[in-house]
Formats: structure tokens, C-alpha cells, sequence
């Protein structure tokens, strides 16, 4: 469809009669070109000779000049094939009151927003048809990312923001936590780390960088299921791109079989009992514990090499199916799948991978934590607690990264001393950066048999 009779008998989408109104408000009053030229484009205008129309108005405001009828006319007569002043003229001599303009962008809006579905689909079309050699799963990643590019609703909101309004929303929040209506931020259950956030961030990228059998993946399998346990019951979706999903569903039942540990009496079922044969009393107390996993609103993506495009789409998926998903677990970086024939160092590319990532988190607007490993640099240091440049492959981790949190336990380095001093099993967490936060380290107990963390901090 390319035509004003096209659209008119299609008016999902387009609107030309509004289009006419926007361009002639425009052209007859000037000043109000600065109160929609940031909602506005030229694909907002369906009809070619409005868009050429307004093409010419922009290029008058980005230009500094006065908009007009006969500056808009100079610009266009010697484009050919159209009767510049008759069409202008038809434009401008109609009456349309100011108070229209509104509601005719509003109207284009619309439009557009169905024109790009309309597009996304023919796009899909024409993958599934000619595409046979592409394969299945990049078509439906693609297909996902056009879908929901097309979907997202266009922020057309003002970028100028007057402090009296920042502060009032500001202030209600403010008082919604007063009242413990609203945490700052997500809390994973952990006192001594919730204190130390007040709550994971929406729109924050938090990495947590350990070297191997630290217990990081434990740690985040743990937030995630009390995540999900909360009184919200929030939607986690967690991308292991190391362990298969009947490894990460082993984990968490073994974790949360751990509370028999501690109540006296109770018949204790170990990580080596959930492996081999039980008897009848701990196999009701373990099935117990998959009653209660059912009930979690938790997802699962086990593929290995996925690209950041791939995790993208995913994500997206989820969270078209899952409006309040409040959290996003990766695990772990250094096993993302690079772009195909970047000619990048695999420095550079990590820190695309991390800046991309965090562009996701603000779109889906919640928080994302991502697992990554450190360089073996810190093994041959006397004090091995690690630090940022510790961080493997770092680019530009450090830079792009929102919260920074590091897992240190000495009896991984020294468990002779460890024993002697009583501090087996426990783990430094230490929050090396946080944008909205204060920095330091806390103290958790890890239990490895049971890949459990405990905080020992009472509230």
C-alpha cells in the first residue's frame, strides 16, 4: 500500500486526514513545533507527500529558520512530480484549530505502532519462506526480537522533567517505604545482604565474579529461589549455559532439603541420600520439597553458546508471557557465544557483551545478575581476596557494570588454618561497587553438601 485511497481503505493504518492537520498547525502556527517535534518522525506520516512535507518543516527547526509556507515551499519545488503549492495550499487554507494537534499525534502514533506490526509480520513471512537453510531456532529468536521491537510501546514522553515533578515522585515512594508498602529495591531474603543493597535494582546489571567451586552459583540459585518464594511470588528466569536444567533442578531441591539439617529430630536427608536409594520417611520429606518447588514461578534456558541476541529474545519472550519477571540470572559470561565475524579482541567484545546486557535490564526494567569467573592472577598473590582487575577478560565490566560483588572464602586457600580458626564454610561477599550503594563485605556460611548459604545475621 502506497497510496492515500490505500490507506483510506485500510484506516488501521494510516490516518492521512490527520496527517493533513499536524502538517497544517505546524506550517499556520510555528510555535508549536517544539511541543511535538520529539514525538514525531517521518514515518510517522504514511502519505508520501505529507512526509516530504514534513521532512522539509524539520529541516527548517534543525536549521534554526523560520517555518513557513513559503520556506516550506522553497524547500519542496524542486522536488518533482508533485503540485507544491496546490498541495500546500490545501493544506493550510482548511481551518484547524491548535487544540488538534494533540489528538492527531496521538492518532499517528497509533498508526505507525500498527504499521510496524504489520511489517514485523511480513518480515516473519518472508524468514520462514526463504530462509530454508537457516536454522530453526535463529528464526524464532529473530522472529521474537521483531515481535516484541514492534510491540514495545514508543516512549514519546518529554526527555525534560521539571525538579518539582522528580521530587514528588520521589516523595511518594519515599513514603510507601515508610509505611513498608515499597522496598527500594528486589530483596533476596539474605538480611546482611539486603541491608547492604536495600534491594537489587530495576534496570541494575550486577556482576558476581568468583574463581571456581567459590560456591557463586550456589549463592544465586539460592536469591533466586527465595525470589520466587517471596509474598509476590516474583518470576525468576535463569540461563545456565554451564549446567543442564535436571542439574539446576537437582540443586535446588538438595538446597532446600538443608532445613532438615536443622531441625532436631528430624530425619536429616543428605545430598548423598537424594542420590541413591532412601527409605520411606526421607523420601516423603524430599517429595515434600518438590511439592513446594512445583508452586515457584521459576524458568529455566539450558543451551549452551547462546549469543546476547539469543539471550535477548528469550528474555523478551518471557517477559511478554510473564509482565512482573523480576529478576534475570546468567550464568556465567565467559561461556556467551560472541557475534559471528567480529574482528574484535575478545576483550572488547566481553565489554559489548556487558554493556548489552545492561541495555536489556533497563528495557525489561528489572535487575539482571550475571556469574563471572576471575583471572588466575589472583592465586599467586599473598592476599587472594579478589579486587577489580581481577575480574577475567574486564574490558569494560568495571565501567558498564551497576553493582560488583566478589566471594572469597579462605578455607578454599588455606583449610588447615581455616580449621584452626573456626572459619570453615565461611564466605566473605564482598561488594566491591555499587552505584547506589555503599561498598564492604559481609559474612554467609556455606554448607557445600547442600549448596546452601546461610546468613547468620538475625533481623
Amino acid at each position: 500500500m502506497n497510496t492515500t485511497a490505500d490507506a483510506r481503505r485500510h484506516p488501521g493504518l494510516a490516518d492521512v486526514d490527520a496527517e493533513r492537520r499536524v502538517i497544517g498547525i505546524l506550517i499556520k502556527h510555528p510555535h508549536t513545533v517544539d511541543t511535538v517535534m520529539h514525538r514525531l518522525s517521518p514515518d510517522h506520516f504514511f502519505d508520501p507527500v505529507y512526509r516530504q512535507m514534513f521532512e522539509a518543516v524539520v529541516d527548517l527547526y534543525n536549521q534554526g529558520g523560520r517555518i513557513s509556507y513559503t520556506q516550506v515551499y522553497n524547500r519542496l519545488r524542486g522536488v518533482e512530480g508533485v503540485d507544491w503549492n496546490n498541495a500546500l495550499m490545501a493544506v493550510t487554507e482548511s481551518f484547524v484549530s491548535e487544540l488538534e494537534l494533540g489528538p492527531s499525534v496521538d492518532s499517528l502514533n497509533e498508526r505507525l505502532a500498527r504499521r510496524r506490526i504489520m511489517q514485523a509480520v511480513e518480515e516473519i513471512q518472508q524468514m520462514v519462506l526463504l530462509e530454508h537453510t537457516e536454522p530453526i531456532e535463529r528464526i524464532q529468536a529473530r522472529a521474537q526480537e521483531l515481535i516484541f521491537a514492534a510491540t514495545a510501546k514508543a516512549d514519546t514522553r518529554d526527555d525534560i522533567k521539571d525538579l518539582v515533578d522528580v521530587l514528588r515522585k520521589c516523595y511518594l515512594e519515599l513514603l510507601e517505604r515508610r509505611e513498608g508498602r515499597r522496598p527500594s529495591g528486589l530483596l533476596v531474603k539474605y538480611p546482611s545482604i539486603d541491608m547492604m543493597t536495600t534491594g537489587f535494582k530495576k534496570g541494575d546489571l550486577i556482576i558476581l565474579a568468583a574463581r571456581p567451586s567459590m560456591g557463586k552459583t550456589s549463592l544465586v540459585l539460592n536469591w533466586a529461589v527465595n525470589v520466587a518464594k517471596s509474598r509476590e511470588r516474583t518470576p525468576v528466569l535463569i540461563f545456565s549455559l554451564e549446567m543442564d536444567d535436571v542439574q539446576i533442578g537437582d540443586r535446588l531441591v538438595i538446597s532446600e532439603l538443608f532445613r532438615y539439617k536443622q531441625e532436631n529430630g528430624a530425619a536429616e536427608v543428605t545430598a548423598r541420600d537424594y542420590q541413591t536409594r532412601m527409605d520411606d520417611e526421607k523420601f516423603a520429606r524430599t517429595e515434600s520439597i518438590f511439592n513446594e518447588l512445583y508452586q515457584l514461578p521459576i524458568k529455566i534456558v539450558d543451551r549452551r553458546g547462546m549469543t546476547v541476541s539469543e539471550i535477548r529474545a528469550q528474555a523478551r519472550k518471557v517477559k511478554a508471557e510473564e509482565p512482573n519477571l523480576g529478576l534475570i540470572v546468567i550464568d556465567y559470561l565467559q561461556l556467551i557465544k560472541p557475534p559471528a565475524n567480529t574482528s574484535k579482541n575478545w576483550a572488547l567484545v566481553v565489554g559489548d557483551i556487558v554493556r548489552e546486557l545492561r541495555d536489556l535490564a533497563g528495557e525489561l526494567d528489572l535487575p539482571i545478575i550475571l556469574l563471572s569467573q576471575l583471572n588466575r592472577s589472583v592465586e599467586s598473590r599473598d592476599n587472594k581476596r579478589p579486587v577489580m582487575s581481577d575480574l577475567r577478560d574486564s574490558g569494560n565490566i568495571e565501567e558498564f557494570a551497576d553493582v560488583v560483588i566478589f566471594l572469597y572464602r579462605d578455607d578454599y586457600y588455606y583449610p588447615e588454618r581455616a580449621r584452626e580458626e573456626g572459619t570453615e564454610g565461611v564466605v566473605e561477599v564482598i561488594f566491591a561497587k555499587q552505584r547506589k550503594g555503599e561498598t564492604g563485605s559481609v559474612r554467609l556460611r556455606f554448607y557445600k553438601e547442600y549448596t546452601k548459604f546461610v546468613d547468620e545475621v538475625t533481623v
